[in-house]
């Protein structure tokens, strides 16, 4: 076996990087998990996953988890509906495909691992070598070792830098993401004309979908343009008064059951969507075994529903290459990887970034695209 006597890093606790820990563990790897969040209890912000049978539930499968899946994630279906909050197409729940709340499928994820796999309150910082090993560097902590480094830290990942010189590029468009607990007294009106699905309204370049069933929350997506005088649209939105205000001046001509969902939300976060170009070759040169997975290997927008999906596909490709016996070297399972990764990768760039100039054009409509 490749791994025999290795000690493998993989930095980044997302469903990703768990989903390789769990793979490769289950092989007889020394495998463990560096995480910058404090504790397995912190939350994770973002609205719920779908995973595809292709892709996503390949890998849990491989795991051991597919029924764990689908114990904990919820059917959900899909309802259009115009400003005026006219419904005008709606789907039954898909069983086949339901949301986990990004929590749930973490704490599924942690649960079938070893206790001692992820080490947490680790923000990675950076790599060097000393005798022959990675030396994995973090923010007042101490240091570790390790044979081989799999990066699945997102997509601005840090580690990114030690095998493509490429660098992450802002899209165009920006997401702000709100939150309403209780969301059948705070905004009853919206609440209900979700009927239990996820409901997406599109109206003059600005589209908006919501999840009335989030663990318990009703969480949504504001989608637009980035303005231009967005100098910084990354982070918190700390002034949850100034966001509704500007979210309720763009919404001004919807219907009020709209303006409901935006005046009972106490939270916004607002985050620019981006891409890795994968047109670069990664570096050949490579001092050591290193590779990425996930957001941290091909980073997209979120509008074809591929980024987890194809980030549990790497783990799949990698840890069978990495424990099949087909390969002389660990340079060379990654490079097989790498190459079968970069094709489909480009392929899901391809297409959530003909979706996302299609939905950012003001002429866009759910109803128009449903009639045709």
């Amino acid at each position: 076996m490749l791994l025999k006597n290795k000690k493998i890093a993989i930095i980044g606790a997302g469903p990703v990087g768990l989903t390789m820990a769990k793979l490769l563990q289950q092989k007889g790897a020394h495998v463990t998990v560096y995480e910058r969040d404090k504790n397995a209890q912190a939350r994770i912000w973002g609205g719920t996953l779908d995973l595809h049978e292709a892709t996503g539930q390949q890998a849990l499968k491989k795991a051991g988890l597919l029924e764990h899946y689908f114990a904990n994630a919820t059917p959900m279906g899909r309802t259009l509906a115009d400003e005026k909050g006219n419904v005008f197409f709606a789907v039954q729940p898909e069983r086949n495909t339901p949301e986990i709340n990004r929590n749930d499928l973490r704490t599924l994820l942690l649960n079938s691992l070893t206790s001692d796999t992820v080490v947490w309150d680790r923000k990675f910082t950076n790599l060097t070598i000393h005798n022959n090993k990675w030396l994995i560097h973090f923010e007042d902590r101490p240091d570790a070792i390790a044979d081989f480094v799999i990066g699945a830290n997102g997509g601005m990942s840090a580690v990114r830098k030690y095998v493509t010189d490429a660098e992450v590029e802002d899209t165009g468009t920006f997401i702000i993401q709100g939150e309403v607990h209780e969301p059948e007294i705070n905004c009853p009106e919206f609440y209900k004309l979700c009927n239990n699905n996820i409901l997406m309204t599109a109206h003059n370049g600005t589209l908006l979908a919501a999840n009335p069933n989030n663990h318990g929350a009703l969480t949504y997506n504001v989608i637009i343009k980035t303005p231009e005088d967005w100098a910084d649209g990354n982070g918190n939105l700390q002034q949850s008064e100034t966001t509704s205000a500007l979210l309720l001046k763009r919404l001004s001509g919807w219907n009020e059951l709209y303006k409901q969902l935006l005046t009972a939300t106490t939270l916004f976060w607002g985050l620019p969507t981006r891409k890795l170009p994968l047109n670069i070759a990664w570096k050949s040169d490579r001092a050591l075994p290193i590779t990425l997975i996930g957001d941290a290997a091909h980073v997209m927008p979120p509008f074809a529903g591929e980024g987890v999906n194809n980030g549990l596909m790497d783990t799949l490709l990698l840890s069978n290459n990495l424990t099949n016996g087909t390969f002389k070297t660990i340079e060379d399972a990654i490079s097989n990887y790498e190459k079968q990764m970069f094709v489909y990768a480009t392929a899901a760039q391809t297409e959530t970034f003909k979706n996302e100039l299609e939905m950012r054009n003001p002429d866009f409509s759910f109803k128009k695209r449903f009639s045709n």
